[in-house]
């Protein structure tokens, strides 16, 4: 066996033939578990089944220790053809091959449909296609950034070349000239619906030259040749290189060759015994392998790498009670300051917004590791989650609407990669202001409550945005901080101090009270806080007591804090964000959970608004001072 990293240039006979029949024996594991399963991919399995070959042979992997930290990274992006990818990982030695053929797709194991993180040698659940090239150029980006000096890999089909989002990667990863990542395009010209030419043609070779790739094609099933390109790529230290592999989906078996029928099913029992015939193997291995499927899965759930922590984040800043200051500007001067003292490999992303979002700053002052990916939300998200997950602490900031709405999708992957993004959205509620209802992102909570391992936090002003991009920074997993765009008092204790200024420190979950009272308590969130507190107020020197609270964690509620809450008679939420979706919608669960027949109000934004000033748009919907007092005046005399 050739020495693991491409180096030599060329395959030699022996090991060529012994790979051969690897690979002749390998189909008949993906018949087997597809059959078993009576579901699978077993088509695309067979076309890309020398890629995988090849890849797990001879890629810097370690099999026993799969997590090793300088090992190359393969991505698949195409995760439906995971009976290949676990033939050919158990062949390297990841883990037995029986296991994974008993266990495929049965509840319960890590052998799922399309590959997950979770096995051995996996580095990213995909299968939603058309996010594995955006992981590779994350994990490409990551090696520079940590001088690991590791090679990337992504095998790919040809049917997703369709997606947008494959040309977004192409042209992120030929701009930061990523000379160490190396695609493999299986082109077997054959997807669910029927032959690629029929469905939507792409010209594959075209579109990766265009965007600045290096192409080198070879037949995807002669193993000298298939290795020669690889070995060529790379070697290539100038361009990123897309081996385009032209492949027969269901190769090796002459009924399954170019029919698109075996791109999504198993082989009923006289299909296995006939195909099982062709390849020269025993179908009695279906039955032996039946009798383990009772038995409890052998491999252990891979683990996974340590998120980057900052060794500090600098001091915290407090902006003076007199002076408006808007969240993002915070944010900002924020990230600058960790910037200079976090002491591990720091990348911020941007999507053509950074004057907006407040990042031109740290772009200046660290323009290595700023990573401008234009105007291509979908790549960013998932590069950002590759990244996060390889060593690097990576922040994306962009507007609500694009980083949470437009990005719904791959932020879900990030939450089931387990990555460790921190995610900053500006502009969001009814205060982005005159950019109108197609920027209004009103479920900036919302979206991310379908989630289950996202953090959210909705600072209410400057000095809250300061302590949490901070505590943001070294929390774990996936963190979504949501702010508006306005410029906002600080929130301010009665004695005229900032109530997030010295001695504050953020603590995720936290529910900050700001004012006390008997008669009604209001839980306020972000944009609307400094507003609930001055309706109090007013409402104070009539004689009524509001007490106030502010909830920066919607979706984690203190239990201690919410159970003082529900003692008042009347509670109230309040907040910029659609009032069916957000800290109305947890609280409301809140009360029900924990049997609390408390009397409940929810002020919040009703539907999509106008252009026009953000004062003026949150008055109209009843969300500034004047309008909660005399919300609250009316709810006290009910």
């Amino acid at each position: 066996m050739l020495e693991r990293g491409f180096l030599d240039p060329v395959l030699d006979p022996q090991t060529a033939a012994d790979l051969a029949d690897r690979a002749r024996r390998l189909r008949g594991a993906v018949l087997t578990m597809t059959a078993l399963a009576e579901s699978g991919h077993p088509g695309g399995s067979m076309s890309s089944l020398e890629t995988y070959l090849l890849l797990y042979s001879f890629a810097r992997l370690r099999p026993t220790d799969p997590v090793w930290r300088g090992r190359d990274r393969v991505v698949v992006s195409h995760g439906h053809t995971s009976p290949g990818v676990y033939a050919a990982l158990a062949d390297a030695g990841f883990f037995d091959l029986d296991d994974a053929v008993a266990h495929f797709r049965q509840a319960g194991s890590l052998f799922e449909g399309h590959v997950e993180r979770s096995v051995p040698g996996v580095e990213w659940s995909t299968g939603n296609l058309g996010q594995g090239l955006s992981a590779g150029v994350g994990m490409a980006l990551a090696a520079r950034m940590t001088d690991a000096g590791w090679h990337t890999f992504v095998a790919m089909s040809d049917g997703e070349q369709n997606k947008g989002q494959v040309g977004e990667a192409r042209r992120l990863a030929a701009k930061y000239r990523l000379c160490d990542l190396t695609v493999v395009v299986d082109l077997n010209r054959v997807q669910i619906s029927g032959h690629t030419d029929d469905v939507m043609p792409v010209r594959v070779a075209e579109d990766f030259a265009a965007d600045g790739w290096r192409v080198i094609e070879s037949d995807g099933h002669d193993l000298p040749a298939l290795y020669a390109a690889i070995a060529e790529a790379v070697a290539d230290t100038q361009h990123p290189c897309a081996v385009l592999a032209h492949t027969t989906i269901g190769k090796g078996v002459s009924f399954m060759e170019d029919e698109p029928e075996f791109h999504g099913r198993g082989l009923t029992v006289g299909e296995y015994e006939r195909a099982m015939g062709e390849l020269g193997l025993d179908p009695g291995w279906l039955q032996r392998t039946a009798a383990l499927r009772s038995l409890p899965v052998a491999t252990a759930i891979a683990g996974s790498e340590h998120a980057a922590t900052p060794r500090s984040t600098g001091s915290p800043r407090t902006y003076a009670s007199d002076v408006r200051v808007d969240c993002r500007s915070a944010w900002g001067t924020a990230l600058v300051d960790i910037a200079e003292v976090a002491a591990v490999p720091l990348a911020v992303l941007d999507c053509d917004l950074a004057e907006s979002v407040k990042t031109k700053g740290f772009a200046l002052a660290h323009p290595g590791s700023f990573i401008e990916c234009g105007v291509a939300e979908h790549n960013a998200a998932a590069v950002a989650g590759a990244l996060s997950a390889n060593g690097v602490l990576t922040f994306w900031a962009d507007f609500g609407v694009f980083g949470c709405d437009e990005t719904y999708n791959q932020q879900r992957l990030n939450d089931i990669n387990k990555a460790n993004v921190k995610l900053v959205l500006t502009h969001c509620g009814l205060d982005v202001g005159e950019d109108g209802r197609t920027h209004q992102c009103l479920d900036y909570v919302g979206a991310f409550r379908d989630f289950f391992g996202w953090k959210v936090i909705v600072p209410a002003d400057a000095n809250q945005t300061d302590r949490v991009i901070r505590a943001a920074a070294t929390l774990p997993g996936n963190v979504a901080v949501a702010m508006g765009r306005s410029k906002l008092a600080p929130v301010t204790r009665l004695d005229g101090t900032p109530l997030f200024g010295e001695g504050y420190e953020f603590r995720y979950g936290a529910i900050e009270w700001v004012r006390a009272g008997v008669d009604a308590t209001v839980l306020a969130m972000g944009t609307v806080a400094g507003a609930v507190v001055e309706a109090a107020d007013a409402l104070a020197a009539e004689g009524a007591g509001v007490a106030v609270g502010i909830v920066a964690c919607p979706l984690h509620l203190d239990d201690t804090a919410m159970a003082q809450a529900a003692s008042a008679p009347l509670l109230v939420t309040a907040e910029d964000h659609g009032v069916r979706t957000g800290l109305g919608a947890s609280v409301a669960e809140w009360l029900a959970l924990n049997g609390r027949a408390t009397r409940f109000v929810r002020y919040g934004v009703e539907g999509y608004a106008s252009s026009g000033a953000s004062a003026d748009l949150l008055r109209v919907a009843g969300l500034d001072a004047g309008s909660i007092a005399r919300q609250l005046r009316e709810a006290l005399t009910v």
